[in-house]
């Protein structure tokens, strides 16, 4: 009846208009649609009907129904990206005002699984009309264009962290900033628009809070109970008032646990790739630890820089070209590629056979794609090393040794190299020997262990808490302790804990030990998603067995050896926006492979070395062994002195197993010899700290050294 009554209808004068007629048609066919689809089973909406549904979709919406992909999708992770995403600004922000930093981290349990994070800086500071774009708007921030070393690079993480504490708590984000000693700080609390992406400031009326300086600002801080620390205590007691700085406070749904993954081991390693940071942590016990810097020397400045032009995709360069603003082929490819000099343009254009001076803007797509083929056949230099700050193979090894027990180090960096127009480096650091940390630990932290532990079993605890345990270490733990593999870790019972304690420090775990891998993406730490990154990749690629190690296929190699990968470059090229895994780029790869053989080249040379010596060794012990039988047998029979010929029969094994008293410096060498197989620089070993009667019997061991942290019992007053 609709359709006969709409194809009735017409103008005033009962005649059809165009419209109408139009109408008709498209109604009519609506109703045939509609037939035939109530006839084949009822297909409920039509394409009006959908498109009226169709609408915008915020990124903050996006990312709270998807927050796994920023790192929050448990509530032990989502504690660590918080701290990690604060200290990664407050890292920057320090450096690019030349100021070393100082930063405090500050978690507490405010209930049952919530906690209350706070990270405070002595940066510059934050102006007042940024404050809620940075932490109440997700993708705002002044990283993203410019190519230049950075942690933080898509605006995204701290933002994100407010947002989540947000859904999980209700409540809002705390920033108080400073930017001077003689002017107000900021204070705001914050919250996110998730359906907008956009800030809403829920104190002073919506404009935030000014703190007037000096004693006032003291006085209100204290009153309204606003978290800052106020004073820098140096470690000879002296102190020194906070003259700027930025604050954020974040409560959030959490679990804190200790052992792999944790806020502890993650400050710990920051500490290791940037000696010039002084960490100041107070855990949800009370406990505050101080990572002293070993450095007062910032690292250098990077300088902003363009893209390199092998680099450049085909489509991008299409991209470039269309928005070059009156520019010759030669000066579009001078002013917007680094390395590319007139003489250098000149040859491109030669190749593509272009005039150097057409309009840029004017390439179409096949004089481009010419453009594009000229450029990877041209010979263009490296970039730039200015842009890119590497940790340095001195303080690699420093940082390594420092934290990392062992008795063989070794360090390599690799030249920059370019994956899309993004220069890039790798720097690989390697130890050798020493103790699994499941031989380290103490009792009371064994037993903090345990009650921390969401383990099932026994087995899954020692896997998961231990780095380097294999499975046939945890085997052979649970054997020797007499305890059952599906034994609950905290069910144990006190006489269970100290078997199991001393079953971890009696068994051998440098057999069935993995390589402990640790991997850095521009001095940040990775902790999560190991399978999924290149590093872990090219590490399980690399062959290490011609360098003395066991290795099965498609598995890490077995041994007491840590490795250590950074990656610094302009832009890391992160699998995901939880920045947790690299992804796997040819020239990637490239790089990270030949910089583990170089350090694996050298592992190799000193095993062999050290095999050789305990081979000699053991030989001269047989030797020893029958010499004084030998020499009273031929006295008996000739006469001679016993003493005589035992003496000169020791020296004879001695000049014949010399290789067994060889001693080698902290650089590899042999002392007081040459030798021809020499590690070249960047090595380091540590000499036996208390070495037996036969020389290199048992391996050298490392020394106890200094810990890197100042444990208290005493908790930070916050005013």
């Amino acid at each position: 009846m609709s359709t006969a009554k709409s194809a009735q209808s017409g103008n005033g004068n009962g005649q059809q208009t165009p419209a109408s007629k139009n109408g008709s048609a498209d109604s009519a066919a609506e109703g045939q649609a509609a037939q035939v689809a109530g006839e084949a089973g009822g297909r409920r909406a039509t394409a009006q009907s959908m498109a009226a549904k169709q609408r915008d979709i915020s990124v903050s919406e996006f990312f709270a129904k998807n927050r796994h992909l920023l790192g929050f999708d448990n509530p032990r992770k989502a504690l660590l990206t918080t701290v990690k995403e604060a200290v990664d600004n407050s890292l920057d922000a320090c450096e690019e005002a030349g100021l070393v930093p100082e930063i405090w981290v500050h978690i507490e349990q405010t209930r049952p699984n919530r906690f209350k994070v706070g990270v405070q800086d002595n940066g510059p500071g934050i102006m007042k009309k940024q404050i809620p774009l940075i932490f109440g708007k997700l993708l705002y921030g002044s990283k993203f264009h410019r190519l230049r070393m950075s942690r933080g690079q898509q605006g995204i993480g701290i933002s994100a962290a407010g947002m989540y504490g947000m859904l999980t708590t209700g409540k809002p984000v705390k920033i108080i900033s400073k930017v001077s000693p003689r002017r107000p700080a900021h204070y705001y609390e914050i919250q996110i628009d998730t359906k907008k992406n956009v800030p809403e400031i829920l104190n002073g009326r919506g404009d935030g809070v000014d703190i007037p300086p000096g004693e006032e600002g003291r006085k209100y801080i204290a009153e309204h109970e606003i978290e800052w620390v106020a004073e820098i205590i140096a470690p000879d007691g002296a102190s020194s008032e906070v003259k700027s700085g930025t604050r954020v406070t974040i409560e959030l749904e959490a679990r804190f646990q200790r052992g792999r993954g944790s806020v502890d081991e993650y400050l710990e390693q920051t500490a290791i790739a940037n000696p010039h940071v002084t960490l100041h942590y107070l855990d949800p016990e009370g406990n505050e630890r101080t990572f002293h810097r070993s450095t007062t020397t910032l690292p250098p400045e990077p300088k902003e820089i363009k893209p390199h032009p092998y680099g450049i995709e085909l489509g991008q360069l299409v991209t470039m070209l269309k928005d070059a603003k009156g520019e010759t082929l030669t000066q579009f490819l001078t002013t917007s590629f680094s390395r590319v000099s007139p003489s250098v343009a000149r040859n491109i254009c030669e190749t593509a056979k272009l005039s150097s001076r057409a309009a840029a803007r004017r390439i179409g797509r096949e004089e481009a794609d010419k453009l594009f083929h000229a450029i990877q056949e041209t010979r263009i230099l490296a970039p730039a090393t200015d842009c890119i700050t590497p940790i340095g193979e001195e303080l690699l090894l420093k940082g390594l040794h420092h934290v990392v027990p062992g008795e063989f180090y070794c360090a390599a960096t690799r030249p920059p190299a370019v994956y899309r127009g993004n220069p890039f480096l790798i720097e690989v650091a390697l130890a050798y020997g020493g103790a699994s940390s499941a031989q380290r630990v103490s009792l009371d932290v064994l037993k903090q262990l345990l009650h921390e532990s969401d383990a099932r079993t026994l087995r899954q605890f020692l896997l998961n808490t231990f780095d380097g345990v294999g499975s046939d270490g945890a085997e052979r733990i649970m054997k020797e302790a007499q305890i059952g593999t599906r034994q609950s870790p905290a069910k144990l019972k006190p006489s269970e804990v100290q078997r199991l304690l001393t079953a971890m420090r009696n068994v051998n775990l440098s057999e069935g030990q993995s390589m402990q891998v640790l991997r850095y993406a521009n001095r940040v730490p990775l902790q999560f998603k190991q399978r999924d990154c290149a590093i872990t990749e090219s590490v399980i690629n690399t062959n290490w067995r011609p360098y003395g190690l066991s290795q099965s296929r498609g598995s890490l190699p077995s041994g007491p050896v840590s490795v250590m990968v950074h990656i610094a470059s302009v832009w890391v090229p992160f699998t995901s926006e939880s920045k947790e895994a690299i992804a796997s780029y040819p020239e990637i790869q490239k790089e990270l492979r030949l910089g583990l053989q170089t350090v694996g080249r050298k592992l190799g040379m000193y095993l062999r070395r050290r095999n050789k010596v305990k081979q000699e060794g053991e030989r001269r012990n047989i030797f020893l062994r029958y010499l004084g039988e030998v020499a009273g047998a031929v006295s008996q029979l000739n006469g001679a002195s016993r003493e005589e010929l035992y003496q000169q029969l020791l020296e004879v094994a001695k000049r014949k197993t010399a290789q067994a008293d060889v001693k080698l410096d902290d650089r590899g060498r042999p002392i007081g010899e040459e030798d021809e197989e020499d590690f070249g620089g960047n090595v380091l070993i540590v000499p036996p700290a208390d070495p037996g009667p036969l020389p290199n019997a048992a391996g050298p061991q490392r020394p106890a050294g200094e810990r890197t942290a100042t444990t208290q019992s005493t908790q930070r007053q916050l005013f």
